[in-house]
């Protein structure tokens, strides 16, 4: 049995795993203010108590997959919701979810020739940092509001007020969608030509379904020509499936901090993979140190204006060992600083001899307001981030590792254009996110087959290179 609760990491958790108080000496960037520390105290000794949400089997076979993309010898489709909510847990959004990854996931590992590897912001993702601790309406100052791990949406004082006891139902929802994908992705849910059916009808009813159609007719002749030669496209589907959030709360992950009994090796149970986000990065704060201290792969995002030192500091901070895998940077540039803020990073990355995996967020950056004061995105903009990130590796010789996209398998409207040319106008028919604006389906798998032509070109040119 793996995951019994591990000694306490010298990290900045202000919790230990035995859910005994710690002091902590670092600095805890986007941490919530509890005004209980003892109802704190209490769930965390609680969630010290639980068994595992994932083991560290899964988590060093992500960091083998991780290593393949790294190598250039895989790709990484990551995805999901902006924020989880406990009201969003249930079988039809665990599957609406997984259905659009899976599509995007079929068209990608065809243009890619070479596995996708499948990761979810899901099963974890319910807390967010913020610009601000406080919002003002009306005259009226409340905490802003952190994610449903933290504190409620609506705008009342008892809503505000950051309770811990939302740590403990973190926990619950995370196990509930844990089981209802893992349930999905062993019951057959993944096959290769169920998918590849979901996405014919959406080529069928796609304003660009002659560009799209191309795509779908040659990867018919993919697995027409795979079955006639006596191969089976369901023997090449994978129940891989792997789950990441935000490492954030500190006092949630270092109750979650688990000792694998048969390496020894302290692992954060609560997901595969953790990332650490642009306002938590600090080489010298919490986060990093936490995260330094488990055997997990992790990732940093890191925006237009972080630094190569930077980057060099974070490996020597997250990977000193130099493994394969273990360290995954997210570049979250915007469309109009990739193609110059980026190579640096990669130069200098790649010249230190540094093996890393580098993805593309082409959402943080383009983030805008529309008239109606919603927050959105372009979907043309998220698509020229993406474009400017191939091109970027392209010009020097590395691999595009990945892509990391906030998308709802739902309807939505929170982000305007694609190929149904969603407008301003339109945000306001079914804005439902928590946080920021996420793809739709239809969005999501529009991102997938242009992605896919941007893979494809990436080949005629190495083919070119090579003759």
């Amino acid at each position: 049995m793996s995951g019994r609760p591990a000694s306490a990491p010298r990290a900045p958790a202000r919790t230990s795993h035995s859910g005994e108080a710690v002091d902590t000496l670092l600095p805890a960037a986007q941490q919530p203010i509890w005004p209980d520390r003892a109802a704190l105290d209490d769930v965390t000794r609680r969630l010290a108590g639980l068994p595992p949400l994932v083991l560290w089997s899964e988590c060093a076979r992500l960091r083998d997959r991780l290593a393949a993309v790294a190598r250039g010898e895989a790709f990484l489709l990551h995805g999901g919701d902006c924020a989880e909510t406990f009201a969003g847990v249930g079988a039809d959004a665990v599957r609406n979810k997984l259905n659009t990854l899976l599509q995007m996931s079929a068209v990608l590992t065809y243009a890619a020739t070479m596995p996708v590897v499948k990761v979810g912001r899901i099963a974890g993702q319910y807390a967010k940092p913020r610009s601000r601790p406080t919002e003002t309406r009306d005259g009226v100052t409340l905490p802003v509001y952190r994610g449903d791990a933290v504190n409620g949406l609506d705008f009342s004082a008892d809503s505000r007020t950051p309770d811990p006891e939302r740590l403990a139902r973190v926990y619950q929802s995370s196990a509930n969608t844990l089981n209802l994908i893992r349930a999905f992705m062993t019951g057959g849910y993944g096959d290769l030509g169920q998918v590849h059916e979901w996405n014919r009808d959406f080529v069928a009813n796609s304003p660009l379904k002659t560009t799209y159609e191309q795509l779908a007719d040659r990867i018919d002749h993919a697995l027409g020509f795979m079955r006639a030669t006596g191969g089976h496209p369901e023997d090449f589907d994978s129940t891989e499936f792997f789950v990441s959030h935000e490492g954030l709360l500190l006092d949630y992950e270092a109750a979650l901090t688990r000792e694998d009994d048969r390496t020894g090796l302290p692992y954060a149970a609560s997901g595969h993979l953790l990332w650490i986000g642009e306002r938590t990065r600090d080489t010298a704060g919490a986060h990093v140190e936490y995260l330094s201290r488990v055997a997990n792969p992790v990732a940093v995002k890191l925006g237009p204006d972080a630094t190569p030192d930077t980057a060099l500091r974070l490996i020597d901070r997250l990977d000193p060992e130099r493994v394969p895998g273990r360290l995954t940077f997210i570049t979250r540039m915007g469309r109009h600083r990739v193609r110059d803020a980026l190579p640096p990073l990669i130069e200098k990355v790649t010249a230190s001899g540094a093996l890393v995996a580098w993805i593309c967020d082409p959402m943080h950056g383009n983030t805008i307001e529309a008239p109606s004061g919603h927050k959105t995105r372009r979907f043309d903009d998220v698509l020229d981030e993406v474009r400017g990130f191939f091109e970027v590796h392209r010009g020097l010789g590395t691999h595009p590792g990945g892509i990391h996209v906030e998308f709802t398998g739902d309807d939505v409207t929170e982000c305007v254009g694609g190929a149904h040319d969603l407008d301003f106008v339109d945000l306001s028919t079914r804005y439902e996110s928590a946080c920021d604006p996420r793809l739709n389906r239809t969005q999501s798998l529009d991102l997938a087959f242009q992605t896919a032509d941007f893979l494809t070109e990436g080949r005629r040119r190495a083919r070119s290179a090579r003759a």
